[in-house]
Parts: C-alpha cells; structure tokens; sequence
C-alpha cells in the first residue's frame, strides 16, 4: 500500500504551499492528488523551492492578490501562465483607516472586520471566483491559486472548489485551518497594531469562513444554488469538475 503525497510541499520561500488531494469527495471518491494546489504568494520562492514547484508540472496559476499588491511583490515562473483574479484586500486598509482616526483595534473588533470581508467575498467577488472555476473546467492541468498569505481569499476559493467536489463541509473547514498550522506571519505592517490583533489578522478562525457559507446558505440557498446562480456551475459542470478532479471518477 503506498503512502499518500504530502500535503505540505515545504517550500522554504512560500510556507502555506500545499494540495487539496487526498479528500473524500463524491462517491467516496478521492480529490486527485498534484492537480489543485493552494498557496500564499510565490515571488519569495528560492531556488530549490523552483526546482521543486517545476517539478509538478504546474502550467498555470491565479493570484487573487490586488494591483499594488502583484505589483509590490511580483514574480515569474519559467512555463507558467499567470492569471490575474484581483481581488483588493480591505482588512488591513480599513484596521490602518480607524488607526489613523486614532480608533482602538481589538482583537474582537479585528474578528468583525474579518467577518465583514468574508461576506464580501460572496457576492462582490463572485466574477472572480466564477474566472477559476472556468479555468477548473477548461483542463485539468496542474494548477496554482493564491493570494498574499494564502488564507483568505485563497481559502473561499479552496472551500468553493472542495465543496463543489461534494467533500463534506467538516472536511473543508478542516482544511481551511491548517494555515494556523503552516503559514508564518510576516512581520507586523503596522506596529501600532497589537500583536494579539496580528494573530487574528494573520491566522484562520472557523468564524472567518462560516460568515461568508452562511451568507451562500441564507441568500442562495446553499453551496449548489450559490455555484449555480452566481459561478455559472450548474449541475453539468459539477459532473465535469468530478471527472476531472476525483480520482476514478
């Protein structure tokens, strides 16, 4: 009997590189493993790190990143096409706004603000989300999707994409959290900001991605209403997702 694939690829320059292979999706069936990896950016890869990522066959990514973000910290990737899914962060744009208005930043505030984000995702990102799942659809050629840490906007798409592969939502959350297990944080952007408000900034909390599945179930009745009504993956596509992404499918 063989051993899995790690699910962390170690990468020295990108901490929260890793697949979504190995879960039970419909059927029972297992999410194939070195197709869908998720990731924090990719500019801080070292060579070694880029020996290894060409080895997976990667053909292309999509980072979430906003514009000043790509910009601030580019990268390029020999063979690999690169395509831009933006979405612009808020969270820390609006902790620097109340700090600037010389507002206290709470812990519990900094929960709240993440929250609200989360629920952005849902509708005033769905174009974006709806672009890779259209790439998802297209082939299924190793890919990459990220954002800066790899744990918010990364973690709604990974979410969407698990869920999508009919993997149940324990399952999801679960990998949504290993980021807190993963991801280093980087040093603090703004040190007016209290470190126990960069560890709810730069970690993962169930709270997080239940307000934006909460907001999918409330106002779309669901996962499969919510990639139907606002992804353009119907029942048809979700079929086509399994057979490309679910091993014996």
């Amino acid at each position: 009997m063989s051993l899995a694939p790690e699910r962390s690829l170690g990468f020295a320059g990108a901490s929260n590189f890793r697949d979504l292979g190995g879960y039970a999706g419909a059927g029972g069936l297992p999410v194939r493993w070195r197709r869908l990896f998720r990731s924090d950016h990719l500019a801080g890869l070292t060579p070694q790190d880029a020996q290894q990522f060409q080895r997976l066959g990667v053909t292309r990514v999509f980072d979430f990143r906003g514009e000043q973000e790509r910009a601030a910290v580019p990268y390029d990737l020999p063979g690999v096409t690169q395509h831009a899914l933006t979405i612009e962060p808020t969270v820390v744009q609006r902790m620097k706004d109340l700090l600037d208005a010389g507002e206290t930043i709470t812990p519990e505030r900094t929960v709240a603000l993440m929250q609200q984000t989360y629920r952005g995702f849902v509708h005033d990102n769905a174009d974006r989300f709806a672009e890779l799942f259209a790439h998802l659809l297209a082939d299924d050629a190793p890919l990459v999707f990220h954002c800066t840490a790899g744990k918010d906007r990364t973690g709604f798409a990974a979410a969407l994409i698990l869920l999508a592969l009919d993997v149940p939502r324990p399952v999801v959350m679960h990998d949504y959290l290993l980021t807190n297990a993963f991801y280093r944080m980087p040093a603090a952007h703004d040190s007016r900001a209290p470190r126990e408000v960069l560890q709810v900034l730069w970690r993962v909390q169930e709270d997080f991605l239940n307000a934006a599945l909460d907001i999918v179930e409330q106002e779309d009745g669901g996962v499969r209403g919510y990639l139907s009504r606002q992804l353009r993956v119907g029942e048809a596509e979700r079929q086509r997702l399994q057979a490309l992404y679910l091993a014996g499918a």
